[in-house]
């Protein structure tokens, strides 16, 4: 059994000042084996400890500490921050944060990242998904917050590595060995790119720390639930093919890198659903082919047109197995390139913009936005509303058209245009 620890009053600066100087803090019983201490100094605010019972009669203690890892200072003179002082809640929220029995020390940033990791492997997400935002884990948040402890985060804090985020040069491919290589921020189009990535890093980490809130891990979320991710940042046009475009790239690729496009225009899948797929995922009879494993984790069916059913039927006939075999990650981006230049195709587009392509087209074309949804793998037409509603035919200038007023108002035949 843990023995008994006096409870002293230490939840006003009122009451710790009648407290005499002592070496050993004073304590409050926090919860059942957990208790937060006070020391009292012969000069200055005191300073915080949290003790919590380790087991046949032993117990654990360490002073709360400032995401710089200096002593965290009672509100004794000055009113609290929420990070370098700290009043009687603040700590005792941060006291909770060190949970006997699960680690030996704090729980970081960098703990908080490799358990929501986990959490979406074990949950079915794609080993792309998650290589994806490790990598921008590793690139952008590890270095600026890994260390600091979850509980000790402040808003102050958060908003200053976005805004640090947005206001660094982009980081460019680098041979492996070589010093990380960078692009220079220039003009507004740059800038508002590099809010864009900020938003998504931020994305990644907010689901982070949100996933260890809800794990129980920390006691508060109030800390990143008030920081916003930057606005008006996703302006940037898409880049899609017209149909004769598209058609110029075909003839233009190489021959075994031809039927990688052919997919992707007639499904509007991503190169790595494309490179997945297997002669079973393709349905005669539905006329659909099936993506079993995508971004998201969840499989879906992508409908095709009679043009898509035949290709396919073609592509499989008396085969069994891959599709596309023989094409790994990443080993798109240079047959691609090489296809956009002999096309002479300008600006350039990626592999992943024949999705937008399919998406462009088919939106000008009047198909439904929630049917285009589905067809891509979206839950709903946020995505695409927000990508392609602009491409859609307008219901309110068709409506306009029809039943605005008409007055008879006809231009003077005598004015004539200049050519």
């Amino acid at each position: 059994m843990p023995r008994k620890v006096r409870d002293s009053n230490l939840e006003t600066r009122t009451a710790r000042g009648r407290l005499k100087v002592a070496h050993k803090p004073y304590y409050r019983l926090i919860e059942p084996g957990l208790h937060l201490g006070y020391r009292k100094l012969a000069s200055g605010p005191g300073t915080w400890v949290v003790r919590h019972y380790a087991g046949n009669g032993r117990y654990t203690a360490e002073n709360l500490r400032t995401p710089d890892d200096r002593l965290a200072l009672a509100d004794d003179y000055s009113d609290a921050d929420g990070e370098e002082v700290l009043s009687f809640a603040q700590a005792q929220v941060r006291a909770k944060a060190f949970r006997p029995g699960e680690r030996a020390g704090p729980y970081t940033v960098n703990d908080a990242l490799d358990d929501y990791f986990r959490f979406l492997k074990s949950d079915g997400r794609s080993d792309h998904a998650i290589e994806d935002m490790t990598r921008r884990a590793d690139g952008l948040i590890r270095q600026g917050l890994g260390d600091l402890r979850v509980a000790s985060l402040t808003t102050d804090r958060l908003r200053g590595w976005r805004d640090e985020v947005a206001s660094s040069a982009a980081r460019v491919r680098t041979p492996k060995g070589e010093p990380q290589k960078y692009r220079e921020i220039s003009g507004e189009d740059a800038k508002r790119a590099r809010r864009a990535t900020a938003n998504r890093t931020w994305t990644v980490l907010r689901a982070a720390l949100n996933h260890a809130f809800s794990s129980g891990k920390v006691d508060s979320d109030v800390a990143w639930r008030k920081v916003k991710p930057f606005q008006r940042v996703d302006a940037a046009r898409i880049r899609y093919l017209t149909v004769a475009e598209a058609q110029r790239l075909l003839n233009a690729a190489d021959p075994s890198f031809r039927p990688l496009l052919q997919a992707a225009l007639i499904t509007g899948a991503r190169y790595g659903e494309i490179v997945r797929l297997e002669c079973q995922d393709f349905n005669p009879d539905a006329g659909t082919i099936a993506i079993r494993q995508s971004k998201s984790g969840k499989p879906r069916h992508v409908f095709l047109t009679d043009e898509g059913q035949a290709f396919f039927a073609q592509l499989v006939a008396g085969r069994t197995g891959e599709l596309f075999g023989g094409w790994g990650r990443s080993r798109q981006l240079w047959p691609m390139r090489d296809a956009v230049r002999a096309a002479n195709i300008k600006p350039a587009i990626s592999f992943h913009g024949l999705r937008h392509t399919w998406a462009s087209l088919a939106v000008m074309n009047g198909m439904p936005l929630m049917v285009v949804a589905r067809n891509l793998g979206h839950a709903d037409t946020r995505m695409v509303e927000k990508h392609y509603g602009h491409l859609a035919p307008s219901y309110i200038a068709d409506e306009t058209r029809k039943g605005a007023p008409k007055f008879g108002i006809t231009p003077d035949e005598r004015v004539v245009a200049l050519k």
